[in-house]
């Protein structure tokens, strides 16, 4: 896989930060909204083949760009999100 584009889908209350590979999600983010101003991490998904690249941690940073312009606080439930969170100070100011 040559360029990563992450692509964002959203359907007024749901949504997810996506990377596809022949027409297929190979990596998600997904979230819920929970009001107009907050976003909870529901669940991170990386293919195996993907897997030991840092996807899930830049589509998190995409997450979290997209959450500082639209000034979202964001809840993450889901572990990996919740570690990496607790990892990596400089994407904290999003959080709830």
């Amino acid at each position: 896989m040559t360029e990563i584009k992450i692509q964002h889908d959203f359907d007024g209350k749901r949504g997810s930060f996506f990377i596809l590979e022949d027409s297929m999600r190979i990596a998600q983010m997904i979230y819920v909204t929970n009001g107009s101003k907050k976003m909870i991490i529901e669940h991170t998904e990386v293919d195996e083949s993907m897997k030991g690249q840092g996807i899930g941690l830049k589509i998190l940073r995409e997450l979290v760009q997209f959450a500082r312009k639209e000034e979202i606080k964001v809840i993450p439930l889901c572990p990996f999100a919740k570690a990496m969170f607790q990892k990596k100070g400089e994407l904290q100011d999003v959080l709830n």
